[in-house]
């Protein structure tokens, strides 16, 4: 299995998936049209020509990147998916020569072993909350807050 770009006839089933995990509250649902307008963020995994794996990555700012969207089908969980969705996304985190990629998950331990670190959430900057306010829970989020320094002389206070 390898990630590979989402192509437009992927969209729906990114919906499906994400929307799937979003209906539980493990992670912020997303309009169609949203996944449309940021298709190019995903990455998928096939398996047999079906998508049962996406995550995306995210242009915040010039010197943070998120890593957002991870879900895996869950026949498919346990089988390294995620994995392979994360280790895309932080491969291109590296081609675009940025600082710091950080996540918001309810699997902290999962992203510790891609080197992220827990953080204080108040310490993102403002301009990271904007789906914030569409999510159910907000204000009282209840996610993990996680950061990886792609340059150690990152200036960020974590």
């Amino acid at each position: 299995m390898k990630a590979e770009k989402a192509r437009i006839d992927d969209v729906p089933r990114i919906h499906k998936l994400v929307n799937s995990f979003g209906s539980q509250g493990l992670m912020l649902p997303r309009p169609l049209s949203e996944i449309y307008e940021n298709m190019r963020d995903f990455y998928v995994v096939r398996e047999d020509g079906e998508v049962v794996g996406c995550g995306a990555l995210h242009i915040c700012w010039e010197d943070l990147l998120e890593v957002k969207s991870v879900a895996v089908l869950e026949g498919n969980q346990g089988k390294g998916v995620g994995s392979i969705l994360v280790n895309a996304c932080l491969e291109e985190a590296k081609s675009l020569d940025v600082a710091e990629v950080f996540v918001l998950t309810y699997e902290p331990d999962f992203f510790v072993r891609f080197g992220f670190k827990q953080i204080d959430l108040m310490d993102l900057p403002r301009k990271v909350w904007g789906e914030c306010q569409r999510c159910p829970k907000y204000p009282d989020c209840d996610e993990n807050a996680m950061v990886l320094k792609l340059k150690p002389q990152s200036k960020a206070k974590w």
